[in-house]
């Protein structure tokens, strides 16, 4: 571990990467922009329809896009030009966002075109994150990656975490205002991107195989693989928690009488930990194998979701999303650090598009889970339920002799 201490102490800063900067740059101006449309979408369709049924049709095409895309995603952000395909996924975003407030002011604006503004924007921006993944490891060096991982989490986190209040906000000025709002920042990312020099992907090309064939390949690459395989699986896993744990901490907030701003208090509990959690990352990389940090996370994990059963209030509530949210990007960044250099260039967007088909459609068949969960057992019990779950994932990554001896 001390040669992984002195290349971290003896690589430039991110902050003199000028690639890097610009990209994380427009990244961010564009997830602030999505943040405000995701807290404005449902108000509009609410607003527009009255009805929660279609509100929630729309928030699932966009899951449905992402899954159905994921797999042609990874094949397209191997084979072409990523830079190209980035540029080409935000204006393609941009263009269909606009169209939502121009048909609004034109008194055209319909439930079936925002379903397919949705859907294709949720394709792209699947292709855009693919590609995104894919092209980091080329936009900083090796030993800058772990860092350049934190820093977008760290990011994301403090987005995240004042979010609903700015999403609120634009929507108050205006019912579109917020789609406007992330059309201009996917123009700001387009300019950032176009500033970045140099190669998203190495001169290796990926071979040019039949499409389908291509998908397989990248499957049966992530297959033979026997870590990453195990990680995916757990990683899938716990995700089908987090998607059944969102709505169970809800119902359980809502059990002890807690007003709308105290839920929102408490998520924001969450979003400050996960900024603690990614500050304090790097530190925990350098002191501890990638394998103890593994085990460590998912048994943390594990030990603290259980206590929203007994949580007596809010207060309480909150902190325990901060401790829980504070362990997890630890875990992900040396996760996704992992991932990224131990998979070749010419396979990394098929793994991405894999890793976030995985994530992505457990998330969904967790929320539909969880509400079964709940309405059959209760919101207690689904809690604790949930808490077995996480003990068996822990156990599993204890038992794992690759996790336990991986020293990245």
């Amino acid at each position: 571990m001390l040669s992984q201490r002195q290349k971290n102490h003896s690589s430039p800063s991110l902050w003199r990467n000028r690639n890097y900067l610009l990209l994380q740059g427009g990244q961010l101006v564009s997830f602030i922009g999505d943040q405000q449309q995701f807290i404005a979408l449902p108000l509009l369709i609410l607003a527009f329809t009255g009805s929660a049924i279609q509100a929630g049709i729309a928030v699932s095409l966009n899951t449905i896009a992402v899954i159905v895309v994921s797999p042609l995603a990874g094949v397209l952000a191997d084979r072409w030009n990523r830079k190209r395909i980035m540029l080409a996924c935000d204006a393609g975003r941009m263009l269909l966002i606009l169209t939502i407030p121009l048909a609004y002011w034109l008194h055209v604006l319909s439930m079936l075109q925002i379903y397919l503004v949705v859907t294709l924007a949720g394709a792209l921006g699947t292709m855009f994150s693919v590609a995104n993944s894919a092209a980091l490891p080329n936009v900083v060096t090796s030993e800058q990656l772990p860092d350049a991982l934190g820093q977008s989490q760290a990011a994301y986190s403090g987005v995240r975490t004042l979010g609903s209040l700015l999403g609120g906000t634009l929507y108050t000025i205006g019912s579109v205002f917020p789609f406007l709002v992330n059309a201009i920042s996917f123009g700001a990312s387009i300019l950032s991107l176009s500033f970045i020099r140099g190669n998203f992907q190495s001169s290796e090309k990926s071979e040019s195989l039949p499409l389908r064939q291509t998908i397989a390949e990248g499957f049966a690459w992530l297959w033979k693989q026997p870590l990453l395989r195990f990680l995916t699986i757990i990683n899938g896993a716990d995700s089908l928690r987090y998607g059944a744990g969102y709505l169970v901490i809800l119902i359980l907030a809502k059990e002890l009488h807690t007003s709308p701003s105290g839920i929102g208090a408490i998520f924001t509990a969450a979003a400050v930990g996960a900024i603690i959690g990614n500050i304090a990352s790097n530190r925990v990389r350098q002191r501890f194998s990638f394998g103890a940090i593994t085990i460590s996370m998912l048994w943390l994990e594990a030990l603290m979701f259980p206590l929203y059963a007994v949580a007596p209030n809010a207060i309480f509530m909150g902190i325990i999303a901060a401790a829980e949210e504070l362990v997890a990007p630890i875990y992900n960044i040396a996760l996704d650090t992992y991932r990224l250099t131990t998979t070749p260039d010419t396979m990394r967007g098929r793994m991405s598009s894999t890793v976030q088909m995985v994530i992505r459609g457990a998330q969904s068949l967790g929320a539909i889970l969880g509400g079964l969960l709940i309405q059959n057992v209760g919101a207690r019990r689904s809690a604790l339920i949930l808490g077995g779950w996480l003990i068996m994932l822990a156990i599993a990554s204890t038992l794992n002799k690759r996790v336990r001896h991986t020293n990245m």
